[in-house]
């Protein structure tokens, strides 16, 4: 399985989540089959994000996608996010 972290700071995170919301039609038309969403405790508008993906070829295509870029005018991110595309090779119990 592929997934993929994404790192940002959003200006207001109700303003960003409807946004995100909006954009999940979209973000499962590239591949992604499920999502993690995350917000630092000492800050809320740092968000992290974890979306998993059919294959990294798909995330990528999402990734480097105008309609992303577009979506995150919109929704408010904050600078260029930090992108880590993943591979799982393993998953243990503790």
């Amino acid at each position: 399985m592929s997934y993929v972290l994404v790192m940002h700071k959003v200006e207001d995170y109700n303003k960003w989540k409807s946004v995100y919301d909006e954009n999940g039609a979209m973000r499962k038309a590239y591949g992604s089959k499920c999502a993690f969403v995350f917000h630092n405790s000492n800050d809320p508008k740092s968000m992290v994000i974890i979306t998993e993906w059919e294959n990294i070829e798909k995330a990528k295509g999402f990734g480097e996608s105008e309609d992303l870029k577009i979506t995150m005018q919109k929704a408010g991110v904050i600078g260029q996010p930090a992108v880590y595309y993943l591979e799982k090779i393993e998953r243990t119990q503790y």
